[in-house]
C-alpha cells in the first residue's frame, strides 16, 4: 500500500496517510500537493492528478503536545540505523545495555540495536563487563518524525520535511 506523508501548513511533519485518503484531501481542497509519484496518475472523466506522496495541509493543525515515540524494534532499529551498536555490522535483534535481569529498564535510554553475535557475547553483563563499547549514547527521540520513520520504508521526497533525523529505514 502507498503512503503520502502530511505535512501541517508550516511544513511540519505530521503523519502518514493512505494514498487514497491524500487524493481525497487534495481533491476537496483541504491540502495541496507538495510532491507527486509521476509514473503513476489517477484518472476520472473530469479529473487527471498524479499521485501524492507529501501533501501539505490548507490549514493549520495544532498539535496541544508533543508525543513521545513508543518503543519498538523497529523504531531502534531505524534510531541506531539499521546498524550494531557494538561493532557496526547489520542489526538483527535489540540489547538492553544495563541487563533487564540486572535492574535495567525497557526505555530508549537502555535500548540499543545489535546483531546477533554482539547480542550473545554480551549476555547478562553490561558492556564494560563484556569488553565492548557503544557507538553512540543510547536516547529517547523527541522529535514527530521518528514515528514517521518507525512505520517503514522511507521515501527520498520525504527526508527533506522530516528534520534531523537519520532517514535510512
Amino acid at each position: 500500500m502507498r503512503r503520502a506523508l502530511v505535512l501541517n501548513s508550516s511544513y511540519e511533519p505530521l503523519g502518514l496517510v493512505t494514498s487514497k485518503r491524500a487524493v481525497v484531501l487534495v481533491i476537496r481542497n483541504k491540502a495541496e500537493v507538495v510532491h507527486a509519484d509521476d509514473e503513476i496518475p489517477i484518472r476520472s472523466e473530469h479529473l487527471q492528478l498524479e499521485l501524492p506522496t507529501v501533501i501539505r495541509l490548507n490549514y493549520f493543525v495544532y498539535v496541544p503536545y508533543k508525543a513521545g515515540t513508543t518503543l519498538s524494534k523497529r523504531a531502534v532499529f531505524a534510531r541506531d540505523s539499521f546498524t550494531c551498536q557494538y561493532c557496526g555490522h547489520p542489526a538483527e535483534n535489540i540489547d538492553h545495555v544495563m541487563p533487564r535481569s540486572r535492574g535495567g529498564a525497557h526505555s530508549w535510554e537502555n535500548v540499543v540495536a545489535s546483531c546477533r553475535p554482539c547480542n550473545s557475547r554480551k549476555e547478562n553483563r553490561t558492556p564494560a563487563e563484556a569488553g565492548m563499547k557503544l557507538a553512540s549514547i543510547p536516547y529517547a527521540p523527541r522529535e514527530r518524525s521518528w514515528s514517521i520513520l518507525a512505520v517503514g520504508k522511507v521515501r527520498p521526497e520525504w527526508i527533506p520535511y522530516l528534520g534531523e533525523t537519520r532517514a535510512t529505514a
